[in-house]
């Protein structure tokens, strides 16, 4: 199957739900009347009230919703196959995504922009009110952990532990060095070229050289079964971070001050001047990274795994504290013309290149479970998995924060609300298109980590075959090199075992951008670095952003004990705000990997979407439309089933593992089990209020601006 046929499909039907189905949900379901005023002329104040031009709101409307999910979930989701996520990603977003943002804003714009806590209290009651707000703060935390963790796969560094007994093949013209540390570990230096053997036929090649550090009373020896050093036990490798992309990353923030600072203190009104020296220092940067390997530098800016997640919690401790004008604001304006780029770049590249998809439309061996980034079966992991491209609810806080403040137009709810989820679900399909267009072993060594590895095969004898088949196929010869040893050559970096979706992404984009462009494939390095940084950009937006409004969700709490800690202008108040929440998503990328937080970012994200979706629900029955109810019912329903599933499993499995495991890790274990249970209690107690509200007669009731 090639990709441009699905892109055009794909297109299509996107175009025909829009034309169709979003005008029977904009005239029959939300009944819009440009008759009505709306809360951006009622209420207007220049500052959170505001009537705003249809297609600036869209483009808002789109850059806060469109994070990185759309753009990871689909590449996690490639492991059962691209036709599952295809679909879901399809049908989700015209039957359940793009309803949910849709109704969200109609309903927020018809009851004086309240949020949605505020809805679920006045269409529901109190209790669900309560349960929402406690509901939203938990997932937005755990949002945050979800997208946090995909930094810190791409650009930090790692210790991989390596499994006793494997053996290290060197190069025969090269030699090794050792150092032991008075009363440490001992350190091997590793040269390039070496063959990592952890099989009878099993092994892979490190173009890279590497530090690999064992127990100080330990050393390599001949391995006995076959050629190569022997490892001991508690051996590690040491994989450096990326020192390119992380130096690219952080020359954004200085960039973004200073756009601030030009646009809002030097020469305010001159966003046409900040918008090209914006963009132009970010491609600079961009290129400018490339010197950075091996100079003095790159000490300073290749991290450890824990000095990622120190300096990314301290970027968002900083961002959320600061006035929204100097950074959070002109950090969001770069990346919205960046991401709008990038996408049409790569759809056109796409449809250009027509890459053939190489992973398999269902594939058998994960089917059932056991895949490297997600251990569950196709149902309802596919579906958990790709959240944000297909039905997220991180969006109705979107829809019932900021932008039903600013709509100019009843009936302009249609284009931005579901027109806006639209194009995001456009954007998950091209990241699936990318990933399952990588030849299978490239795509499975980025995303197998290496310390699981050796287990990993062991325990799948029949896809240890077939990505030898793949391999076979690619590269004609059975000892070929891993596609992946030559990509690593061309960008400069270490992806095997890159796992969290970001790196695969990247390569996949790099290699549709360069074969797009016959002329610059020797840049295939600059576009690798380019897609890190445009991932990593976005998700420091988010991260900045979904602090801040945790923060403010912590204070209106804190608030309620004592009246000072609820002031959003008192500096300690809200340095104590942010630091709880940058210690509660931080903790959990500490202590978590993809495979843990991203199906729990999942789970609580569409728990979210339920809790949504039910109250709209509400909101359409006591305004008298109960005939169209089944518009959000269905995919309410559908949503709840898989999230629950989800629970359930992740409860009685992976976190009951974590209390029984070996290494026994209960407090873990227990943390995860108690928050699951207690955002599910939420939802349960939503959906039965809900309920009782769905059986009563109509109480539409006016809203009025006191009650947000």
């Amino acid at each position: 199957m090639r990709a441009m046929p699905v892109m055009l499909g794909v297109l299509a039907i996107l175009a025909v739900s829009y034309r169709y189905y979003s005008a029977f949900l904009a005239a029959r379901v939300a009944a819009l009347d440009d008759s009505r005023p709306t809360p951006a002329h009622r209420f207007r104040d220049g500052q959170n009230f505001d009537p705003t031009n249809r297609w600036v709101l869209f483009g808002h409307h789109f850059a806060a919703i469109s994070g990185v999910g759309p753009l990871i979930g689909p590449v996690l989701a490639v492991q059962f196959g691209y036709m599952p996520g295809l679909i879901w990603l399809v049908v989700g977003v015209c039957l359940a995504g793009a309803v949910q943002d849709m109704m969200v804003l109609a309903a927020s714009t018809r009851r004086d922009g309240l949020s949605l806590a505020g809805l679920a209290r006045e269409q529901i009651g109190r209790p669900a009110g309560i349960a929402a707000a406690i509901a939203i703060l938990y997932i937005v935390i755990i949002a945050l952990a979800g997208l946090g963790i995909v930094v810190v796969k791409a650009l930090g560094g790692e210790r991989v532990a390596m499994k006793a007994g494997t053996a290290l093949v060197v190069p025969k013209e090269a030699g090794i060095d050792s150092r032991l540390v008075a009363g440490g570990p001992r350190t091997y230096t590793i040269p390039p070229g070496t063959t990592y053997r952890f099989g009878p036929e099993q092994s892979m090649t490190f173009h890279e050289g590497f530090t690999l550090t064992v127990p100080g009373d330990a050393f390599l020896k001949k391995a006995s079964d076959g050629p190569g050093l022997a490892l001991p036990p508690k051996s590690f490798r040491t994989v450096p971070g990326s020192a390119w992309g992380t130096f690219t990353i952080a020359a954004t923030i200085p960039i973004a001050l200073f756009v601030g600072w030009y646009m809002y203190r030097l020469r305010p009104g001159k966003i046409l001047e900040a918008s090209l020296i914006g963009a132009a220092a970010v491609l600079a940067a961009t290129w400018g990274g490339a010197f950075i390997r091996g100079s003095s530098l790159e000490p300073f800016f290749s991290l450890s795994r824990e000095a990622t997640i120190f300096a990314l919690a301290a970027y968002g401790f900083i961002a959320a504290v600061l006035p929204v004008w100097l950074l959070l604001l002109p950090r969001d304006y770069l990346s919205t013309f960046l991401k709008i780029g990038t996408v049409a770049l790569l759809v056109a590249g796409v449809i250009a290149v027509n890459p053939k998809l190489e992973a398999p439309a269902l594939n058998p061996h994960f089917a059932a479970g056991g895949g490297p980034n997600l251990d569950g079966p196709i149902f309802p992991y596919v579906f958990i998995c790709i959240m944000c491209g297909a039905i997220s609810g991180f969006h109705a806080l979107v829809s019932s924060g900021t932008t039903p403040k600013m709509v100019n137009r009843e009936t302009d709810v249609r284009m931005i609300g579901y027109g806006a989820m639209l194009m995001e679900g456009l954007v998950g399909v091209v990241a699936l298109i990318a990933a399952a267009s990588l030849p299978n072993s490239m795509y499975y060594d980025i995303n197998i980590d290496l310390a699981r590895r050796p287990k990993f095969l062991a325990d799948h004898p029949d896809f240890a075959q077939f990505l030898k088949v793949s391999e076979v196929n690619e590269h004609g010869a059975d000892d070929g090199p891993s596609p992946l040893v030559a990509m690593e050559q061309d960008v400069q970096e270490s992806l095997h075992g890159r796992t969290g979706g970001a790196v695969t992404l990247a390569v996949g984009m790099a290699r549709i951008f360069s074969d797009a462009m016959p002329g610059m494939k020797g840049l295939i390095a600059y576009w690798y670095h380019f897609a890190i940084m445009f991932e990593a950009l976005f998700i420091l937006t988010t991260i900045d952003a979904g602090t801040r409004i945790a923060r403010f969700l912590v204070q209106e709490f804190l608030g309620k004990f004592w009246k000072p800690l609820g002031d959003l202008n008192w500096p300690p108040a809200a340095m104590l705000a942010t630091g709880l929440v940058v210690f509660g998503w931080g903790y959990f990328i500490y202590t978590g990997s993809v495979e843990t937080i991203w199906p729990m970012f999942g789970m609580a994200n569409q728990l979210l979407a339920v809790i949504a979706l039910a109250v709209v629900t509400t909101w359409m029955i006591n305004s008298g439309r109960r005939r169209y109810a089944w518009t959000t019912i269905l995919p309410m329903l559908f949503v709840a089933s898989t999230t629950s599933t989800t629970a359930y499993r992740e409860v009685t499995g992976r976190f009951w593992r974590m209390i029984h495991g070996d290494p026994p890790d209960p407090v873990r274990g227990w943390l995860n089990i108690g928050l699951t249970m207690l955002v599910v209690a939420c939802v349960a107690v939503i959906l039965i209020s809900a309920l009782f509200r769905w059986m009563s007669p109509p109480q539409d009731k006016p809203a009025s601006r006191a009650s947000w």
